[in-house]
């Protein structure tokens, strides 16, 4: 599988993506190297879901002026069984000076049996193939922010890539936007200081700048930035699930210390780094019963309590009272 920049204009070119913002990027490439060759390229939108006999033949039939066609298939995973025989029949012999793009869109299902078809036939002649997995974790979020300035030859620090995470980390698109918005907008290296200058509002009422706070023993202001958080639209759960991945992290991080055999953690080095130095500040009882608090008030949220905002605030303070006794 290749990288959809360095991907050679074929007749066909097929992309499964888990990832709706990569594969709108890759299709636009092709797009633009297509019209680079062919700039009177006339391009057409066919979806699989109201695919009718004969509609592929009606877009690559020749015009008047005989101008190249593009067709792009948006939605393979919906491709029924007449749209799967229709576009099979063209990888077998597409028309002179005509190409199709075809996208299928994961999202964490596989390829039903008309798609599956269509890729298996496609490898078979050789057509290139893109498959792009889901950022799921924040460490791979870090990395495709950082990977944004590498591609403009611009530095942005892994403090700034995990601040930019922080404040908008839930949505891929959302964040790789504000990315180019900082790039467009700061000279130079960007550090964690122009990620605040931006997005200090967002990165303030986060649910790990709240969790944060409560790590360094900061239980007031802990307080303070979880009802702000509250209040700008924050889910009490995602501050708690921001609570469970630092206290997580800081206890595997124990574990790996402790380990005569070597143990192996799933975490980015700056996310150790940044473990051990919090770790440091807390015993292993205090850690211990801080993770309790935290997957009550994740059960609270969740439908135990009436009140999730109290339950979160709870949490909180039982969480630093478990860190001021155990000094």
């Amino acid at each position: 599988m290749a990288v959809w920049e360095d991907i050679e204009i074929a007749p066909v070119m097929l992309i499964n993506s888990e990832e709706p913002v990569y594969a709108d990027r890759a299709i636009d490439t092709w797009k633009e190297k297509l019209r680079q060759s062919f700039p009177e390229l006339d391009i057409n939108v066919v979806t699989s879901q109201n695919y009718t006999p004969q509609l592929l033949a009606q877009v690559f039939s020749p015009s008047l002026f005989s101008e190249p066609r593009l067709a792009i298939v948006p939605d393979l995973e919906k491709a029924s069984k007449l749209a799967g025989a229709e576009i099979a029949a063209y990888l077998e012999a597409i028309p002179p000076d005509c190409f199709l793009i075809l996208r299928h869109n994961s999202t964490g299902k596989k390829l039903n049996v008309n798609g599956k078809k269509i890729f298996t036939q496609a490898a078979a002649q050789g057509f290139p193939i893109v498959e792009i997995k889901k950022v799921k974790y924040p460490k791979d979020k870090v990395k495709a922010v950082i990977a944004e300035g590498t591609a403009r030859k611009r530095i942005i620090t892994n403090d700034a890539a995990a601040a930019l995470v922080d404040a908008l980390g839930s949505d891929l698109r959302e964040l790789l936007a504000a990315t180019d918005q900082l790039l467009a907008d700061v000279s130079g290296k960007i550090t964690a200081a122009n990620v605040h200058t931006y997005f200090s509002g967002r990165i303030e009422a986060s649910g790990f700048n709240v969790a944060d706070q409560v790590v360094n023993g900061n239980i007031e202001e802990a307080i303070r930035l979880s009802r702000h958080a509250l209040a700008t639209g924050t889910a009490p759960g995602q501050i708690v699930a921001a609570l469970a991945v630092k206290f997580r992290q800081m206890a595997q991080v124990i574990g790996m210390q402790n380990s005569h055999i070597g143990v192996k953690i799933n975490l980015a080095s700056w996310q150790i780094r940044q473990a051990q130095n919090s770790q440091r500040y807390w015993k292993e009882a205090a850690l211990a019963k801080a993770i309790q608090e935290i997957a009550q008030a994740d059960a609270d949220v969740k439908g135990q309590s009436r009140d999730p905002g109290y339950a979160l605030e709870r949490a909180i303070l039982a969480i630093g009272r478990a860190r001021a006794n155990a000094k």
